[in-house]
């Protein structure tokens, strides 16, 4: 099973993160199957890679508790949502 989560790096004291695509036995610094998205918690910057998101989501990626919330708001889960009536 496939979880988006984050990895972190950075040094010391300053930590950022990566939202990564990754299996769920994998340890948080382990090897990622992508790299979808940056996350600073200190400047509060986000970039995310929402054609990958999407697509990780479509097969059936689980976010984590923190993926979700700063996906949500980035508005991708409404995004999803639109795709999937467009589908239909």
């Amino acid at each position: 099973m496939v979880k988006l989560r984050l990895k972190r790096c950075g040094r010391k004291q300053r930590a950022v993160y990566r939202i990564v695509a990754i299996d769920v036995r994998s340890r948080r610094e382990g090897r990622d199957l992508r790299k979808v998205g940056f996350y600073d918690p200190i400047t509060n910057k986000t970039f995310l890679n929402l054609p990958a998101i999407l697509d990780f989501l479509k097969k059936g990626a689980q976010p984590t508790r923190t993926v979700y919330d700063i996906s949500k708001k980035a508005g991708i889960f409404t995004e999803l949502s639109l795709n999937k009536t467009n589908l239909n």
